[in-house]
């Protein structure tokens, strides 16, 4: 390691607040799937900054597309129209099939404005008892970092020493439609979930899971929220994670890759009224639906289309899918994952997931451990064949690796 990353790092340990472990590589440049440290090194990047980066690092079209608009106009808030938003609005709903839409910043902004949505729904359309709304999320979900989302997480380092938090939230086993018809009530408004959750280790639910959840939710007028902030734009391979059953959301949250990595956008969409109950000056954001996001957000989702990325998930995810699972290792637990969201889970006594992540970077992939014995996988959905192949053999090597 040279002086200057050291000088980096320690520069970074003394004056940022130490609530990230990031793996010790200081990167400087991207372009595609690649991305270079500050000593010339390239690494196949297989995290895709937590899938925001799904149309990978600068994209031609989308920095284009930001820097004409830079030089325009940048912000305005909401006390004025801007001439990118309404094209946004059209453009995200021709895409989604959604009806209403409110452009947001971060997914956790996303999260919180979609909770306040559907309880004043459920006040003003519902008739639920004014301060009675009930909202069941699962069991080691992640939908964010604020006080009220950590609030309903079961991450122990996720909740202490940050109390108290909100009431009103009821957790339930993931992937279990029995524990959730059991805990709907005349109160319920909504449940939010993710379709896969991605922090806790990208945990697939079973076969028809989502089928029944619409059914239950339909059946007792309660509003499905999906989290499809990480699996959605086709990270799954499909351009939502809904699809994959068939069935839709009534509010749909998306974030990350809806700028393509280049600038904070998250948008709730709904397919009714939750969004039709919100009056002006009951909710908003300085920068939300800025002009600037708008026309990195339309770039961002037009390559997406334009250039066949979902399809390409698909294809190249269950080509890294399959040689992952081929990779013969007493150190793998399981593999699991949907288009290019991967994860390989380590047997306990393998050790933690870390030092195999950092013994990828010495290979030139970089991944991200995640709940100590799990790597997640999740490269730029611009990934060619040749490159899986290349990875997984790195995958291969690192994964029979002795570290006694």
């Amino acid at each position: 390691m040279s002086s200057s990353v050291i000088d980096f790092l320690a520069t970074e340990a003394r004056l940022g607040t130490h609530n990230y472990e990031p793996i010790g590589v200081v990167l400087s440049r991207g372009e595609g799937v690649w991305v270079w440290d500050t000593e010339g090194n390239r690494y196949l990047d297989c995290l895709s900054a937590y899938s925001a980066v799904s149309q990978g690092h600068c994209h031609p079209k989308i920095l284009a597309a930001m820097v004409e608009q830079a030089h325009r106009l940048t912000l305005t808030s909401r006390a004025f129209h801007n001439d990118q938003l309404a094209p946004f609005y059209e453009e995200i709903a021709a895409l989604t099939g959604s009806h209403k839409v409110l452009p947001m910043n971060s997914g956790a902004e996303a999260v919180e404005s979609a909770i306040k949505s559907v309880r004043k729904w459920g006040y003003e359309v519902k008739g639920v008892p004014d301060g009675q709304a009930e909202i069941i999320v699962c069991a080691d979900n992640f939908h964010g970092r604020t006080l009220g989302v950590v609030g309903f997480s079961t991450d122990p380092e996720t909740l202490k020493h940050f109390g108290p938090f909100a009431p009103g939230f009821k957790i339930i086993p993931f992937g279990d439609a029995a524990a959730l018809e059991e805990a709907i009530t005349p109160n319920t408004v909504a449940f939010l979930v993710e379709p896969i959750q991605g922090e806790a280790g990208v945990i697939i639910p079973p076969a028809g899971y989502f089928t029944k959840v619409r059914e239950l939710c339909t059946a007792n007028n309660v509003m499905l929220v999906l989290d499809e902030i990480q699996t959605g734009l086709g990270r799954t391979g499909k351009l939502l994670a809904e699809q994959h059953e068939g069935i839709e959301a009534d509010v749909t949250l998306l974030g990350k890759a809806l700028s393509g990595g280049f600038y904070p956008v998250s948008a709730v969409l709904s397919n009714n009224d939750v969004l039709g109950t919100l009056r002006p000056g009951q909710h908003g954001s300085t920068f939300g639906g800025n002009p600037l996001a708008c026309a990195v957000a339309r770039a961002a989702m037009r390559v997406l289309v334009e250039e066949g990325m979902i399809e390409n998930a698909g294809t190249q995810g269950a080509r890294f899918l399959q040689g992952l699972k081929d990779i013969r290792a007493n150190t793998i637990r399981e593999v699991r994952g949907r288009g290019l969201m991967l994860a390989v889970e380590l047997h306990p006594e393998a050790g933690r997931a870390r030092r195999y992540c950092e013994a990828l970077q010495g290979k030139g992939i970089l991944a991200k451990d995640t709940h100590e014995h799990t790597i997640r996988i999740a490269p730029p959905l611009v990934i060619t064949s040749d490159q899986v192949d290349w990875a997984l053999e790195q995958f291969a090597t690192t994964l029979t690796q002795d570290f006694s």
